[in-house]
């Protein structure tokens, strides 16, 4: 694969939430979304295998989100990949570090934005190993007004 081409792709439905700290499933005509409130910083996970013709390297995670009401403001998204290597112990975490994009809301409400993530791991998975993408809202630093509902998100490789 090449710098640009998709990795995965997930919808709402694909999260698998934290203990606490989640965002909520919600319909908007008839589309599931994940609201992430903007008083709490919320955190899902979505889980994949990396490709056969994964070359190695970073990602950028494209975050397809709307405003449930508000048509100004940023949201800010943060994302981070964790490796699944043979040896990798499933009790535990192990993300690299959070990479941040700051995305304005549109203009009219129902229209989906991308927040285009820039996302190093700490470790460079190989083909063919499992993963784990957090995704969260940054509300503490953001500056929109009510819940941001993400759609779904991209990983390609970067």
């Amino acid at each position: 694969m090449a710098a640009g081409d998709t990795l995965a792709v997930w919808d709402a439905l694909a999260s698998r939430p934290p203990s606490t700290n989640y965002p909520t499933l919600d319909l908007r005509n008839g589309h599931v979304v994940l609201d992430f409130d903007a008083t709490t910083n919320e955190t899902t996970y979505f889980f994949g295998v990396l490709p056969t013709q994964y070359a190695g390297g970073s990602f950028t995670a494209l975050v397809k989100w709307m405003a449930t009401t508000a048509t100004s403001g940023n949201v800010e998204w943060a994302a981070a990949v964790e490796r699944h290597t043979s040896t990798f112990d499933l009790d535990s975490d192990s993300f690299g570090s959070d990479g941040t994009a700051s995305q304005a809301t549109a203009a009219t409400s129902g229209a989906v934005s991308t927040a285009s993530v820039s996302v190093s791991p700490a470790t460079t998975p190989a083909a063919g190993e499992s993963f784990r993408l957090r995704i969260r809202r940054n509300a503490s630093v953001d500056n929109m007004a009510g819940d941001a509902e993400l759609l779904s998100v991209e990983l390609r490789e970067a």
